[in-house]
């Protein structure tokens, strides 16, 4: 048996790191953390046990804010935990980036907020002071992309407010599935293939992507309409021109996505 099953204190934190985890990739198992017998924070044994709180649960409800610094972001809530990456000012676009707040975690008056880390591999998350972000925006909309039914859904509130058909990545270059965010929207990207208008999002295709740079998942126009729906590119998502430009009108930056 584990000799941390009857520990009090790493019972919490299982749960709390559990909770933490629900719906989201990670590389390591909750029970590593209690494995290490040490609290995340020093003063967690005398000042009560943690708070958490959810910030996001990427339908109806989710925050997300702009980085104030370029902070490490650890595997744990805790300094001492083993860095995993770090927050960045810009996109690959050069435009401002910005992070979906998942979860909180106070103890000891110190709060750290648990945000997605885009890269590859995709689902890589991470705790970050709350100090490094700003002020927490609001969104209430959801996109699905649904990979075998060729169909994006934009909902509002949980309610459908637009959808359209798509064009996925081709079986040997496949769209990822997971969790995302619509990280920027751009209104060219300097060829007609993408059509009038592109969403940039936190995905990374697993081998290459057709958008400019190179990895970025985005949501595009196209030039090859006839193609839709089907599975015509390297990675990325198509919409005919006349609903990436519908799209584009309507969803925000921080957006979750969510890829079937």
């Amino acid at each position: 048996m584990n000799k941390d099953a009857h520990n009090p204190r790493c019972a919490v934190r299982r749960h709390t790191i559990a909770a933490v985890l629900s719906g989201m990739a990670m590389a390591a198992a909750p029970a590593a953390y209690c494995a290490a017998n040490a609290p995340a924070d020093p003063l967690a044994g005398r000042s009560g046990s943690p708070v958490v709180a959810t910030l996001s649960n990427l339908r109806t409800l989710s925050r997300w804010a702009y980085p104030q610094e370029q902070a490490v972001a650890h595997m744990f809530p805790s300094a001492r935990s083993r860095p995993v990456g770090r927050l960045h000012f810009l996109t690959g676009d050069g435009q401002a980036a910005l992070y979906l707040a998942l979860r909180s975690y106070t103890v000891a008056h110190t709060t750290w907020i648990l945000v997605p880390l885009p890269g590859r591999p995709n689902g890589l998350i991470g705790w970050v002071p709350a100090s490094a972000l700003g002020e927490m925006h609001v969104t209430h909309e959801y996109l699905r992309v649904d990979r075998e039914t060729f169909r994006a859904t934009l909902y509002r509130y949980g309610r459908a407010i637009w959808s359209a058909s798509v064009g996925v990545g081709r079986p040997s270059l496949p769209t990822p599935a997971g969790h995302f965010y619509v990280t920027e929207k751009l209104t060219s990207i300097g060829s007609p293939l993408y059509g009038p208008y592109a969403i940039g999002t936190s995905a990374y295709a697993p081998t290459l992507s057709e958008w400019p740079g190179g990895g970025i998942v985005g949501i595009h126009g196209t030039d090859e309409p006839q193609l839709i729906p089907g599975r015509p590119s390297h990675g990325c998502v198509r919409l005919r021109n006349a609903d990436i430009t519908q799209l584009w009108r309507l969803i925000q930056v921080g957006t979750p996505i969510e890829i079937v």
